[in-house]
């Protein structure tokens, strides 16, 4: 009798375990149906939009009424005569009183200044071509969002063990003090990799190559600390125009330098 009723509650446990197994491939069955749908669905769906799944940046362009405001300070030269796109910010030269910024913004919520957006959407599209996704992981920023980074950095350096004032010191060198950031003019970007479609060397070797082409720089490259007051940074990159960008990647000159070199050509003219 023992042994008949061990075996009748084998076969019990045995026949829930079965519907069991059935219930849990019915339930995979259900998903990956669902999931096809959905996927199917979204390819639609982006076709329809003309988009891919996969855009990284795709904000709309500025509407009408930004279109026809006048750009940042209304002017195409600034007071001193310096062209809007070959102003100089770093530590030695503050961000000007006054200083104004039109905005478009992007997706996940960084801004650019209006008159960039197509240049650097155009140079995003180039690069989706040739199999790169990139982000901006960083674009304007305010005087306050400045400070933030700064003290994060500073509070980093810290608890590393540096005293106060080596911390604000290596902090210094890659974080600007607010009014000397560049991110403050909304022309530079920090543009890194998705992170699931292409790496972070990859976005940075084809920036290196391309950029000039959009108008764009590496604004802080290997070597120039000592002019440009930052370290090596080879994922920001700075708006001048595609003339001043062509000649300041044949020439190897940042950005202090070629304006240094256009000051002396003029005064010899």
């Amino acid at each position: 009798m023992i042994n008949d009723d061990t075996d009748s509650h084998t076969d019990v446990r045995g026949r829930r375990r079965s519907r069991a197994r059935r219930r849990h491939r019915k339930g995979n069955a259900l998903f990956t149906c669902f999931l096809a749908v959905f996927v199917l669905l979204a390819g639609f769906w982006a076709l329809w939009k003309g988009t891919s799944l996969f855009l990284t940046m795709d904000a709309e362009e500025p509407s009408t009424a930004q279109e026809n405001r006048p750009p940042t300070g209304g002017k195409e030269v600034e007071a001193d005569g310096t062209r809007w796109n070959l102003l100089l910010v770093n530590r030695w030269n503050l961000l000007p009183d006054q200083y104004e910024v039109d905005l478009v913004e992007l997706p996940g919520g960084e801004s650019v200044d209006t008159r960039i957006y197509s240049a650097l959407q155009e140079m995003f599209d180039a690069m989706q071509t040739d199999g790169v996704y990139p982000v901006v992981a960083s674009g304007y920023r305010t005087a306050e969002d400045q400070q933030r980074i700064l003290d994060e950095w500073i509070a980093e350096y810290r608890a590393q063990g540096y005293s106060d004032q080596e911390a604000q010191a290596e902090a210094a060198v890659w974080v600007a003090l607010p009014g000397t950031s560049e991110h403050q003019l909304g022309l530079a970007v920090d543009i890194n990799a998705d992170g699931i479609h292409s790496a972070g060397y990859e976005v940075y070797d084809w920036l290196d190559e391309n950029s000039y082409q959009y108008g764009f720089i590496q604004r802080y490259p290997d070597g120039k600390t000592e002019i440009t007051g930052v370290g090596n940074e080879p994922w920001h990159y700075r708006y001048v125009g595609v003339e001043a960008a062509k000649d300041m990647k044949n020439t190897g000159l940042c950005l202090e330098e070629y304006l240094e070199a256009m000051e002396e050509s003029e005064r010899e003219t």
